[in-house]
């Protein structure tokens, strides 16, 4: 007799929650961290100015995107567990009902009615809740909402993704220093986004014109504000 074995695969979902944080945190602060250098040196700040306004802008990015991302997860997480804790009522009031539930939704997806209710038995008799939760609410561990892990990745790589223009602030020449930003910080996106996207399967190609695209665009507008408040004051 052969026994059942498992080959090795490689997939992707369980990187979901640590790499959206990631990614939205590094893009978040190289191009919010660019755009407001780039928009005070428009300005007519002098470099030093500069430099002081790049880091505060890290350290409240950091703490903002932390705070934010840990409400947001934490919300989702909350309406998972709710939903988990009413299946595990309706189960305790209702197998029968359940079991039917379960079964009709392996029938919507292609199974045999015979074998989709021997399934949902069998998935029921081993984890009614575990089974429901994943084929009925779509909740598994690999996607779950984790709100501390969300929270510290992005601030980690908001950080890391500020330091990068505000390292170019801090060595570049003060006659030169938009174009620096602009141009380094445009390099460090295709890079990020080509990196994310290879990450997740995706073409890096695309994924490095989208940043990149948004970024040039978002500089660019900051540093017009900036100019007009400069010419201004």
């Amino acid at each position: 007799m052969v026994s059942p074995r498992r080959h090795a695969e490689r997939h992707r979902t369980d990187r979901i929650g640590w790499l959206r944080a990631a990614v939205l945190g590094a893009n978040d602060g190289i191009v919010s961290t660019a755009s407001l250098v780039v928009g005070v040196a428009a300005a007519g700040t002098d470099p030093g100015g500069v430099l002081v306004t790049g880091i505060a802008g890290l350290v409240a990015g950091a703490m903002s995107m932390a705070a934010g991302e840990y409400v947001s997860v934490h919300s989702q997480a909350d309406t998972e567990k709710a939903d988990i804790a009413r299946e595990r009522g309706e189960l305790a009031a209702n197998p029968a009902a359940e079991l039917q539930e379960l079964a009709s939704l392996y029938v919507a997806r292609g199974v045999d009615p015979e074998l989709a209710q021997r399934m949902a038995t069998q998935m029921m008799a081993h984890d009614a809740l575990g089974a429901h939760s994943r084929d009925e609410l779509g909740i598994s561990e690999a996607v779950s909402a984790r709100p501390v892990q969300a929270a510290l990745a992005s601030a980690a790589s908001f950080a890391a993704g500020a330091a990068l223009p505000l390292a170019v602030t801090a060595v570049a020449p003060a006659p030169a220093l938009m174009a620096w930003v602009c141009a380094t910080s445009l390099v460090f996106l295709a890079v990020l986004g080509a990196l994310a996207a290879g990450a997740g399967g995706a073409a890096q190609l695309a994924g490095a014109w989208r940043v990149t695209f948004w970024g040039a665009l978002a500089m660019g507008i900051t540093a017009g504000v900036g100019a007009m408040f400069g010419a201004i004051a």
